[in-house]
């Protein structure tokens, strides 16, 4: 088994050597170890072969020996599957493009990678209005309390309401991401990224070091929709990444679900267009849950989220923080609440940014995080 491992890392060192060709290489020779000592012509048979991947794998074979490669990968700490590992999670092997890598970090769980602990992908915008990401909360915590686990991409807006209320609420979540393992993006969720590597389960198909780069993030969203149950697609303007899960999730035979909202509103175009090809609406925490087979019990709540202990803030900060609603309010409102001037308020603003008790919002409004 460590053997063949290695090959799966060599192989997929290949330029040009996608997941689904590999699937095919592996399907054609039963081992990748075989495939990588067979003369080109066995290699040609495979289909999607030509000429020049033909030479892409003979430079490949010539410079790389699998057996330092996965030297090296183990001398550096870096725990990853291959789909030939028992531990790899079962339903990513039923999508046509199971990632030939999977590099993880965090906590790992077997019931959750055999299918048996269903896992729910929420995505959405990351320029989510107050409404999308209340629901975001509010459904994610829901799941969570009821079992489920989250799985989302660790952007901004939507992505980061689903994993961070998913801990609030003592649940489990995974962040799969567009970038190396260790590279956490954006920055701006590093604490994010670090609080689910302790809690929950990092993942990504790409190697180590990896910078955010716009092409590798539509390839990621198919882990997304692979692991999941259902993807719920929160809000999603007409050409947003969310819809590309949703694609995926529809040709992996996984629901799809929509947050309704107004047609005035562009974040929810792409919603409304996905429930006019047939995903479902979401009318509530209760309808949801009874889409997902569960029983709707919402008066009763398994595990209260712990409380959050707010730093000791000096007078000035915690009468402005106290003028900060969840949903989100105005500077000039804030300015009116406080009886402060201006720089006072952005004052306090800034330091309570960086404490991570609020956030901005567009239009100079602000919310509690």
């Amino acid at each position: 088994m460590l053997q063949e491992r290695a090959y799966w890392l060599a192989w997929s060192q290949v330029a040009g050597i996608g997941p689904i060709l590999l699937q095919r290489i592996h399907q054609h020779f039963g081992m990748l170890s075989i495939a990588w000592t067979a003369p080109p012509s066995a290699i040609a048979e495979v289909e999607g072969i030509g000429r020049k991947l033909l030479e892409a794998i003979a430079q490949a074979r010539s410079g790389l020996v699998p057996e330092t490669l996965l030297a090296e990968q183990l001398e550096k700490n870096l725990n990853f599957w291959t789909p030939i590992d028992p531990e790899y999670p079962r339903l990513l092997l039923e999508i046509p493009s199971p990632p030939p890598i999977l590099y993880y970090r965090g906590i790992v769980n077997a019931l959750e990678n055999q299918g048996s602990t269903p896992a729910i992908g929420i995505v959405g915008t990351r320029n989510a209005t107050d409404y999308g990401r209340r629901w975001t909360r509010k459904l994610s915590e829901i799941l969570a309390r009821h079992g489920f686990t989250i799985v989302s991409g660790l952007a901004l807006g939507i992505d980061t309401e689903a994993h961070r209320a998913c801990l609030e609420a003592g649940g489990r979540t995974i962040a799969v991401l567009g970038t190396g393992i260790d590279v956490a993006y954006p920055p701006s969720n590093r604490k994010l990224y670090e609080q689910i590597q302790e809690q929950g389960l990092i993942l990504s198909d790409y190697p180590p070091g990896t910078q955010p780069d716009g092409k590798n993030f539509p390839p990621r969203n198919r882990i997304i929709a692979g692991l999941s149950r259902a993807v719920l697609v929160m809000e999603a303007a007409q050409r947003s990444g969310a819809l590309i899960t949703a694609r995926y999730a529809n040709e992996f035979n996984r629901d799809v679900c929509i947050l309704p909202n107004s047609l005035d509103r562009p974040q929810s175009v792409g919603c409304l267009e996905l429930a006019n090809r047939g995903a479902q609406v979401i009318l509530g925490e209760a309808h949801l849950l009874e889409m997902l087979g569960e029983i709707p019990q919402l008066d009763e709540k398994p595990s209260e989220p712990p409380q959050r202990i707010l730093p000791e803030l000096a007078p000035e900060l915690a009468k402005v923080l106290e003028a900060i609603t969840d949903e989100g309010i105005g500077f000039d409102a804030i300015a009116v609440a406080t009886g402060f001037s201006s720089p006072q308020i952005h004052n306090a603003l800034v330091q309570l940014e960086l404490l991570e008790l609020v956030t901005f919002l567009p239009g100079m409004r602000y919310r509690r995080v």
